[in-house]
């Protein structure tokens, strides 16, 4: 699969790229970022996914993260992908909302017309983009981890708890935990997938657990200043859950801290210390 540079530059001894390539999952040109960490000629690296919120592409987390010093010192490569397609012939809400359509795929493999046509995020984050990265970067595909803020929590947490065999580490920051049954969720998930809400239980980290889902150990950081926190977030769903299915979840919930890269960045490194110790790095 031919990959196109679109732009590399030095950080901390290592290389922080952005790339295009043409997905077969979606039909269109997908752009994506990576930052390799310095390491010897034929080393294969263990993967960081990070998976993005509502309205963001690869760029927020590359360029407001502050991920790169940890991420060189623990030897992990950080693979950040867009949140949807994009381009010409691409629907989008009529309306021109914000948590639908361009920016706001959701992680899933849409059903519904008109979206089912290039909707397909789920096979794109978990099938096409990692065999991608794996044939294209250093990269050691068996010790991968996943992340995400909000939207992108959920898919961390969903597509964690689907494959529990592949994601040595599992953590998000203000993740949208039921999206059954919340505003964000139920509008997405019903756009992309239909009104049948059993359709839904495989895209909804608190169903998932609810269904047998299993994870050894998650953490979760959430601001107690998040405006979206009573009303889309809704995390000691996530924990009744969890303690009924015996999971430990660290439940953090940071005093003052907003919905915020401020946020995420405060706490980046606390995340990528628990993924770089599960995924065999050294301690920093």
């Amino acid at each position: 699969m031919t990959v196109q540079t679109v732009s590399t530059n030095r950080s901390f001894d290592g290389v922080q790229g952005v790339y295009r390539h043409t997905s077969r999952a979606t039909g269109t040109d997908m752009v994506f970022s990576v930052f390799v960490p310095p390491h010897a000629e034929g080393t294969k690296l263990p993967v960081v996914w990070y998976l993005s919120g509502l309205t963001c592409t690869h760029a927020n987390v590359t360029e407001k993260g502050e991920f790169r010093r940890l991420c060189a010192d623990l030897g992990l490569i950080f693979v950040a992908p867009d949140t949807s397609p994009r381009g010409e012939g691409v629907a989008d809400d009529a309306a021109e909302a914000y948590d639908f359509g361009l920016g706001a795929g959701f992680y899933v493999d849409a059903v519904e017309a008109p979206f089912a046509a290039h909707y397909r995020m789920w096979s794109y984050v978990t099938e096409e983009l990692p065999k991608l990265i794996a044939d294209n970067f250093p990269a050691d595909p068996t010790r991968q981890s996943i992340m995400g803020h909000s939207m992108g929590g959920h898919g961390a947490l969903t597509i964690g708890l689907t494959h529990p065999d592949r994601f040595r580490a599992v953590s998000a920051f203000s993740p949208i935990v039921a999206p059954s049954q919340v505003p964000w969720g139920e509008k997405a998930l019903g756009g992309y997938l239909g009104n049948d809400r059993a359709a839904w239980r495989k895209h909804d980290a608190v169903a998932l657990i609810e269904d047998g889902a299993r994870y050894p150990e998650l953490l979760v950081d959430q601001g107690d200043a998040d405006p979206f926190l009573a009303e889309q977030l809704k995390p000691h769903l996530l924990a009744q859950a969890c303690d009924k299915a015996g999971i430990t979840l660290l439940l953090r919930l940071q005093p003052g801290y907003d919905h915020s890269y401020f946020f995420i960045s405060t706490f980046m490194g606390d995340h990528l210390r628990w993924h770089a110790e599960r995924l065999g790095q050294p301690k920093r």
